[in-house]
């Protein structure tokens, strides 16, 4: 299987997931205005699982180190299956909450709390399991990320002055999906082999664990997703049937989607080899901030932002930019 060797090369590949997991959702923006979240987010998964798929039997069987996907499914022990489909199930919960908190909350509130924890937590806990990187260059870069996230936060809060007060639900939903965010990655982490030169026996190779994780994803999906069709937090009840009157463009939109973000995912996974579980994962979750640059410069979101709002944008940027750095440096 392909492994990185090289720590430059493992921050290119968490790069790149700053960049998917930051862009995904503009696939949804470019599918028809009437299609639901929830339609959309069947495709998203089959996207995912269909990713993970790719991956494996391309990435996950070429070269001399590792073990072959097929032959690492075969010997793999039940306790490395179930950790990595957990945190698929934990993902998708923390996901659709999320979703749910910034339709109810708006970005303001759901981003710096959901994400800003995600962040924190999920550092600390893979930090923790794992400990690898310089912690001062780690947790400093993490808490400018932290900040570069609420100052974004603050400047759609200008632009939906007046709008009333923070809604209870939605903050309490986007904690919840924090926590949860925060968590998944530990048990993928968990599911592998930590030198992916030396395979062990019954653990995973990262690529089994993200098929794996995809699979939790889908297995979970009829369950959360179905809820979330039957009780909506906005709009009316969605049904099955729905899904099936998509035009095409709209099912690529969310096939391409989950596609996107899981070939973020891969390549997270593949760069913790080289730069730790906590490095890795810190360096993913900067995609809050390439999501917000899509914004900014790409859907204008801020072109009609009361005086002061550009300020607040480009101190965001500079705190990211200096953040990512410390946490590179960490290793």
């Amino acid at each position: 299987m392909f492994i990185i060797q090289d720590y430059t090369l493992a921050v290119a590949f968490t790069v790149v997931t700053m960049l998917c997991w930051g862009s995904w959702a503009n696939m949804q923006k470019l599918a028809s205005k009437d299609w639901r979240f929830e339609t959309f987010y069947w495709d998203y998964v089959l996207g995912i699982l269909l990713m993970s798929l790719v991956f494996a039997f391309t990435f996950g069987n070429i070269g001399e180190g590792g073990r072959g996907f097929i032959a690492d499914i075969q010997q793999a022990d039940n306790q490395s299956i179930q950790s990595a489909i957990i945190g698929g199930v934990i993902f998708n919960a923390a996901n659709i909450l999320l979703v749910a908190a910034i339709t109810i909350a708006g970005m303001s509130v759901a981003f710096p709390v959901g994400i800003g924890l995600a962040l924190v937590i999920g550092i600390i806990v893979n930090y923790l399991d794992n400990p690898v990187g310089d912690k001062t260059l780690l947790f400093g870069g993490m808490a400018l990320i932290v900040l570069a996230i609420l100052l974004n936060a603050n400047a759609y809060r200008k632009m939906q002055s007046g709008q009333g007060s923070v809604s209870t639900k939605g903050l309490v939903l986007s904690v919840v999906a924090g926590i949860l965010m925060g968590y998944f990655y530990k048990y993928v982490a968990a599911s592998m082999f930590p030198d992916f030169n030396t395979p062990e026996v019954g653990k995973l190779s990262p690529y089994t664990a993200v098929f794996f994780f995809a699979i939790g994803v889908l297995l979970s999906n009829f369950l959360f997703n179905t809820l979330l069709m039957k009780r909506p937090f906005e709009g009316k009840p969605v049904s099955y049937s729905d899904y099936f009157k998509g035009s095409f463009k709209n099912h690529l939109m969310g096939i391409l989607g989950g596609m996107i973000w899981c070939k973020g995912m891969s390549f997270n996974i593949i760069a913790s080899g080289k730069a730790g579980p906590a490095i890795s994962y810190g360096l993913g979750q900067g995609a809050t901030i390439v999501a917000a640059i899509w914004g900014i410069y790409i859907w204008k979101e801020f072109r009609n932002a009361p005086k002061g709002t550009s300020m607040i944008l480009n101190l965001m940027l500079l705190c990211y930019i200096i953040g990512l750095g410390m946490i590179i440096a960490a290793r």
